[in-house]
């Protein structure tokens, strides 16, 4: 008799620039060797030391606008340019094989992921105040003064579509976020939808 695998689940990330999401994201790829990143697509030239199926898929814009005529994205925008954009097939596949998956993206993009897979788990990532963000972005040392006046702005404009996530982490102490986040994580293998499936014949010899 073939044995029901248990469904994976998607987690949808977002953030502002400077909240620390990347770094929180990889942290959790380490902790947690079930869950996988989505390796978005994209038309944008290679740059030194990418590898193609490992940062990015590389496309041509022909090869991307005719995924995007089949329906093969799950999302998918134009920035500055380029086209960028989330496999519906791969990550379909992956979380039918009992894999979870993580995909990093802008609210924007967020709104198209759940309106087509309204099941999948949705966090927002904040920092601790807009001065600590202001801190950062400066303390990088690699934009202009107006590059982080500009990313300022936007993440005032991000931060209006918080309310819309299913969870929100203020990233202030880096291990602390970390603890929340892989506590939603568990939080969500835990649901008894996702138990009767690793815990079913459990439940049937204890009902007997």
């Amino acid at each position: 008799m073939s044995q029901t695998v248990e469904q994976g689940t998607l987690y949808v990330i977002s953030a502002p620039s400077g909240a620390g999401k990347t770094s929180l994201v990889a942290a959790m790829l380490r902790a947690d060797q079930k869950l996988g990143v989505s390796v978005s697509h994209t038309t944008r030239p290679k740059r030194e030391g990418e590898q193609d199926g490992v940062n990015y898929h590389f496309v041509t814009r022909d090869s991307f606008e005719s995924m995007i005529g089949r329906g093969d994205f799950l999302e998918h925008a134009d920035v500055f340019g380029n086209y960028y954009g989330t496999s519906h097939t791969w990550v379909r596949e992956t979380l039918a094989k009992g894999r979870d998956v993580i995909l990093e993206i802008d609210w924007q993009g967020a709104v198209q992921v759940r309106r087509l897979m309204p099941e999948c788990v949705s966090i927002f990532i904040v920092p601790p105040s807009s001065e600590v963000l202001r801190e950062r972005l400066t303390g990088r040392g690699t934009d202009a003064p107006d590059v982080v006046e500009r990313r300022l702005t936007e993440a005032a404009e991000e931060c209006r579509h918080a309310l819309e996530f299913d969870y929100l982490v203020v990233n202030d102490q880096f291990e602390l976020a970390l603890a929340d986040l892989l506590a939603i994580v568990r939080s969500q293998r835990l649901r008894m939808s996702v138990q009767q499936v690793r815990h079913g014949e459990l439940l049937a010899g204890l009902s007997r």
